[in-house]
C-alpha cells in the first residue's frame, strides 16, 4: 500500500504551530507512515526551521501531488498566505494570520473531500485572531463540521488508555443542562462508537456514558436530566446493540477508567472540563483530538498555540507526532 499523504495544517504562526510540525516530522519513523504536506506559511515555517535548527529542508509546492516523491530529508510546503513579520509576531495574534488559519483549514478540508489528500491533522489554531478576520467559529470542530455540511459530528480527545466524547463542546457551564437531551446523547454514543471502532479493530466498541450531575442526581435530589435524558438514550443505544453502560458519576468513574487494560474503549462525558480535565491530567502531552462523524480524517494536537512558548522551541511534539500518526492509521484503514 502506498503511503497516505496527510495535510498538516500550519495553525497561529504567533504559536507553536510551526516548531511542533517541523519537531514532529524530524521523526524517521513518523515520515515512514505517511507523506506530510503542510499548508501554511513559508515565512513562519522558515523561522521555525531556525528556531529548532531543523535538518529538514522546505520545498515549496504548487499541488499535493508535488509532495510525492520528494527526498527523504525534503518536507513538502503548500503556500496559502504571505504573512509580514508583523502579522506573525510570537504571542500576538493578528487579523491577517487570523485570515491565513482560516485558509488553512478550508483547503484542507477541500483536499480531504476531494480525495487529494487521504487525511488532515491540524496544529493549534488562535481562536482570538479568528474571530478577529471575521470567522468566528468556537473551534475548529465546528468549522470543519460546516465546511463538510455534516451535522452529527462528535469532538474526541484520546490517548493510549483514555477516549472522550463529549455531548456538549465549547458551552457556556451555565447552558449545559437544556443542551443534554435523549437525541443529543444519543448522537453522541451512536457516533463514538462508529468512530472509536477503527481504533479498537473494528470491533464493537465498550462505551461509558457519565452522569451530569452529583452522584448521578442522588435520586432526583440534585438533578433530574440522568432520568430525563441519559438513561433513554443508554436504553435506545442498547436496544440498537451498542456496548453501552451508564450513567456513572464522573468524581469515581475515571479513577477504574484508566486502569490498564483499560475497562471501556470510549467515555461519553456531558461537557467540555467534565472529561477533558481528567483525560489531560493522563495524556496532556499524547492526547490527541479527533472530530468524529465527518467524511473526512481529521485529528488534531489537544493544547493551544501555547504563546509563552512560542519561538522557543522547547514545546513538546508528543501530541503532534500522535495526531499525524493516528491520522496515517485511519487513512490506512479506508
Amino acid at each position: 500500500m502506498p503511503k497516505p499523504l496527510i495535510a498538516i495544517t500550519m495553525g497561529d504562526p504567533s504559536g507553536v504551530g510551526p516548531e511542533i510540525i517541523l519537531q514532529a516530522l524530524a521523526d524517521p519513523t513518523l515520515r515512514g507512515c505517511c507523506i506530510p504536506l503542510v499548508l501554511g506559511d513559508q515565512r513562519a515555517m522558515q523561522r521555525a526551521a531556525r528556531v529548532c535548527d531543523s535538518r529538514l529542508q522546505l520545498v515549496t509546492v504548487s499541488s499535493p501531488a508535488e509532495a510525492r516523491g520528494l527526498p527523504e530529508d525534503a518536507l513538502a510546503l503548500l503556500p496559502l498566505s504571505e504573512l509580514t513579520d508583523l502579522d506573525i509576531r510570537y504571542g500576538q495574534p493578528s487579523e491577517r494570520a487570523g485570515n491565513a488559519v482560516y485558509r488553512y483549514i478550508r483547503r484542507a478540508a477541500e483536499l480531504c473531500l476531494t480525495g487529494e489528500v487521504a487525511a488532515m491533522a491540524t496544529a493549534p489554531i488562535s481562536k482570538q485572531a479568528l474571530h478577529r478576520a471575521g470567522h468566528h467559529y468556537p473551534g475548529h470542530t465546528e468549522l470543519l463540521a460546516e465546511l463538510c455540511r455534516c451535522d452529527d459530528f462528535v469532538m474526541m480527545l484520546a490517548g493510549d488508555v483514555l477516549r472522550v466524547a463529549l455531548v456538549t463542546i465549547h458551552e457556556a457551564l451555565a447552558n449545559v443542562p437544556r443542551l443534554i437531551t435523549t437525541q443529543q446523547v444519543l448522537k453522541t454514543i451512536r457516533v463514538a462508537a462508529s468512530g472509536v471502532a477503527p481504533l479498537c479493530g473494528n470491533r464493537s466498541p465498550r462505551i461509558a456514558v457519565l452522569a451530569l450531575n452529583p452522584h448521578c442526581g442522588e435520586g432526583g435530589a440534585f438533578g433530574s436530566e440522568e432520568t430525563s435524558a441519559i438513561l433513554p438514550a443508554i436504553a435506545q443505544a442498547q436496544a440498537e446493540g451498542l456496548d453501552v453502560a451508564g450513567p456513572f458519576s464522573a468524581d469515581t468513574f475515571f479513577h477504574f477508567a484508566v486502569q490498564e487494560p483499560p475497562p471501556y474503549d470510549a467515555v461519553v462525558a456531558m461537557y467540555h472540563d467534565q472529561g477533558l480535565i481528567p483525560l489531560k491530567m493522563r495524556h496532556f502531552d499524547d492526547g490527541i483530538n479527533i472530530t468524529l462523524g465527518l467524511p473526512i480524517i481529521r485529528t488534531s494536537v489537544d493544547h493551544g498555540t501555547a504563546y509563552d512558548l512560542a519561538g522557543t522551541g522547547k514545546a513538546s511534539a508528543s501530541s503532534m507526532q500522535a495526531a499525524i500518526r493516528t491520522a496515517a492509521r485511519l487513512a490506512g484503514q479506508r
